[in-house]
């Protein structure tokens, strides 16, 4: 079957490769057509093309000689839904939760020999803290700036939400092994049940539309239920700790 023409000009050059125009050719291919690649291979030669067709960015894509526009328009085109990279997305909860629980799998069946379902638990809420609290960790001033917006303590107290990563990974690391319970367990229990009061004082009662900072710094994660989920499984886990030592 011959394969339907499209034609794309994109910005090609030593130090900048187009993302959205290597992802426009793949979606091209992926819908049989044959795309012709045109490169742009320089800022300026980028500019002079935007400057004299009156376009706002490239790649531009043609189908059968007809102009579609940018990846976006693209992706209508094709009946596509929009980009990954636009709205809301519980993908980055979702791949933090998904690791951790295969790594409280496997490391149970490593200590254990078996699946022991409480101390898989144990284990899932203990990686999921100390992934969490990487994430944040890895840009603390972007966290901050989500996480002031609704945490109660941060907002009175600002440093607080430079310290709250901290906390939440060494949590879960300490909680792994079991050490320094009479510890890490209370202060887990605070600045969860602190979060949880949060989150419903944010989303549930004044009703806002926030992004959850859960995630770090800039996600995409709205505020709520999921993010009260974190809150409640750390809650839950603090208090099963200390049952255990009492």
């Amino acid at each position: 079957m011959k394969k339907k023409h499209a034609s794309l000009y994109r910005m090609v050059t030593p130090n900048h490769l187009c993302p959205w125009g290597i992802k426009a050719i793949d979606l091209l291919r992926r819908h049989g057509y044959a795309p012709e690649d045109h490169h742009l291979t320089s800022m300026e030669a980028n500019s002079a093309y935007k400057k004299e067709h009156g376009y706002d960015e490239t790649p531009q894509i043609w189908i059968e000689g007809e102009r579609i526009g940018g990846y976006d328009d693209l992706r209508k085109f094709l009946h596509l839904p929009p980009d990954p990279k636009e709205g809301t997305t519980y993908q980055p909860v979702i791949a933090v939760f998904s690791v951790a629980f295969g790594l409280a799998m496997t490391t149970c069946w490593a200590q254990l020999g078996t699946l022991a379902p409480l101390r898989v638990l144990e284990l899932f809420i203990a990686f999921s803290m100390a992934i969490l609290g990487i994430l944040k960790l890895q840009d603390l001033s972007s966290f901050a700036t989500g996480f002031v917006q609704y945490d109660l303590l941060a907002r009175r107290y600002v440093p607080y939400s430079s310290i709250y990563p901290f906390i939440e990974a060494g949590a879960g690391i300490f909680m792994i092994a079991g050490l320094f319970t009479w510890i890490v367990a209370p202060l887990a229990l605070l600045v969860s049940t602190l979060g949880a009061i949060s989150i419903i004082k944010a989303v549930y009662i004044e009703k806002r539309d926030l992004h959850c900072a859960c995630v770090g710094g800039g996600s995409s994660v709205p505020l709520g239920f999921v993010s009260l989920s974190e809150n409640l499984f750390m809650i839950a886990m603090a208090l099963w700790m200390i049952a255990k030592k009492l």
